[in-house]
């Protein structure tokens, strides 16, 4: 293929959430706002950019016309065509001579068929290239099984040293964006297609371990001494607490504490094994019990590893069941039929004995 050629940029409905938006910011930046992931993206990394000649773009046949990286930096954008390996051992080399790669392709041809690639380039190398990948979980939709990728995680997991993030919103995906240029590491970036949301609100510019989007053991205590802050560890009362991964984790979460109100709910976008250690931690000294809402199968997923990490705790998984998506649908219909839906995290949420 013509490394100059371009795929078609395939358009869809966007979904955008109802949640409470960020804080205003005081900023003068005059950003876009509300941007799908892939486009977020896409911006902040052509804004940092026009201020660090080190960084350049990659792209495997699917930069679309009208890319803002191409326009505003062609002479540091490659699209080197349906290529995925060698896209990434091309970054391996462009990050030894001292650039910072991005590149981005599909999830599925980005940690499945590229996944040697990704594993001596980000693992044994751990050269400083960040792994952007849409269309993650079955955002597709209607591209079928070849263009669903519900085994990232496990995948990415596995290999070590791997800073692994699945940002919810516009200003997350830009915080994580920021963090891959300043920190060098390497970086697997998981995104969606075309739905829009807003980031869930957080205090300063850095990204929490845990977000605590609400904390029913902290209002609990707060009722109890007249103070705004929990004990730092599960008590007796200790209501269960939803944990959110990725876009449609966070809206079905999102959804389920909007109908059961009072439902804690933690929010996770650092997903490898370092990071997931440390915000176990923080979990255990809240709760003991835990619903995992993910658009991954639930083997390899981050429910499956927090069992381990808490094995004191009790961790139920909301994911992808082990079918395979037989019939077309749009994105909610998709994740529907393989039991990832509003009443499936209800379900979930109902105390067992």
């Amino acid at each position: 293929m013509n490394p100059s050629a371009t795929a078609a940029a395939a358009t869809a409905s966007t979904r955008t959430a109802t949640v409470a938006p960020a804080p205003p910011s005081t900023s003068t930046d005059e950003r876009p706002v509300t941007l799908s992931g892939r486009d977020a993206y896409r911006d902040e990394l052509t804004r940092l950019a026009a201020s660090d000649d080190t960084i350049v773009c990659l792209e495997a046949d699917l930069g679309g016309k009208g890319h803002p990286f191409q326009a505003a930096h062609p002479e540091r954008f490659f699209n080197l065509g349906i290529a995925e390996g060698a896209m990434v051992d091309m970054a391996a080399g462009l990050a030894a001579g001292g650039h910072k790669p991005f590149v981005s392709t599909f999830a599925p041809f980005a940690a499945l068929r590229a996944a040697e690639s990704l594993k001596l380039t980000l693992g044994y190398l751990a050269a400083g290239v960040t792994v952007v990948a849409p269309y993650a979980g079955v955002s597709g939709a209607w591209f079928g099984t070849t263009h669903h990728c519900l085994e990232d995680l496990a995948i990415l997991r596995s290999v070590p040293g791997v800073t692994i993030a699945a940002p919810y919103g516009d200003a997350e995906m830009r915080a994580v964006v920021r963090e891959a240029v300043r920190s060098g590491r390497p970086h697997y970036i998981r995104t969606g297609r075309n739905a829009r949301y807003e980031s869930l609100p957080v205090a300063g510019d850095e990204l929490p371990l845990v977000n605590w989007e609400f904390d029913a053991t902290a209002t609990a205590t707060a009722t109890a001494t007249g103070t705004g802050t929990g004990t730092g560890t599960a008590t007796a009362h200790d209501p269960v607490c939803l944990v959110s991964v990725g876009e449609e984790g966070t809206r079905l979460a999102l959804d389920a504490r909007r109908t059961v109100p009072g439902t804690s709910h933690a929010h996770l976008v650092h997903l490898d094994h370092e990071n997931l250690t440390r915000a176990a931690a923080e979990l255990a000294r809240r709760h003991s019990r835990f619903v995992v809402v993910e658009e991954h199968r639930g083997q390899g997923g981050v429910a499956e590893a927090l069992a381990l990490l808490l094995p004191e705790c009790r961790v139920t998984s909301v994911s992808a069941n082990r079918s395979w998506p037989s019939q077309g649908g749009d994105h909610d219909e998709v994740m529907a039929a393989l039991g990832l839906d509003l009443p499936a995290v209800l379900d979930a949420l109902v105390p067992t004995n």
